[in-house]
C-alpha cells in the first residue's frame, strides 16, 4: 500500500520503488481492495526483494513496517533513511474489525504520513 500511496501523492517528485526483506511474491488482495477504494490502482505492482535495488543509486529509503528499518540492508552511498513503523495489515486486526477494516485503517495512516512527507518535500524545493 505504501508504494501505491507514495506514487499517488509524490510520483511527480521522484521515482518510487517498493521491496521487502521477505517478499510474498504478490501484493495482498486486501491491499488492492483498500487502494482501489481511494482511487489507486496497484494491480500491476509486484512484491520484490530489496536486494534487487541495492545497486540502483537510490538516495532515500523509507521503511514502513515494524522492524523493517532494522531488517533493511545498507544501501551504498549517501542515503537518507526514514522509518514509519505502521502495523502489518494482515496481522493488525483489532477487536470489532474485519481484516479489510485493518487494511483501511493502516492505509489511511500511511496516506496521512506520506501526504505530509510530500508536502514537506515540495516546500523544501521552493526557491
Amino acid at each position: 500500500m505504501a508504494e501505491g500511496i507514495l506514487r499517488a501523492v509524490a510520483g511527480d517528485l521522484f521515482e518510487v520503488f517498493s521491496a521487502g526483506s521477505k517478499p510474498k511474491g504478490q501484493v495482498h488482495p486486501l491491499a488492492l481492495v483498500a487502494l482501489d477504494e481511494i482511487g489507486i490502482d496497484a494491480h500491476s505492482h509486484t512484491s520484490d526483494h530489496v536486494d534487487i535495488y541495492l545497486d540502483k543509486g537510490i538516495d532515500t529509503v523509507i521503511t514502513v513496517c515494524g522492524n523493517a528499518d532494522q531488517a533493511c540492508p545498507t544501501f551504498p552511498g549517501k542515503v537518507t533513511r526514514y522509518h514509519w513503523g505502521f502495523e502489518d495489515p494482515p496481522h493488525a486486526k483489532r477487536e470489532g474489525e474485519t481484516e479489510l477494516d485493518a487494511f483501511r485503517r493502516i492505509r489511511d495512516e500511511i496516506k496521512l504520513v506520506f501526504e505530509a512527507y510530500a508536502a514537506g518535500y515540495r516546500e523544501a524545493l521552493k526557491p
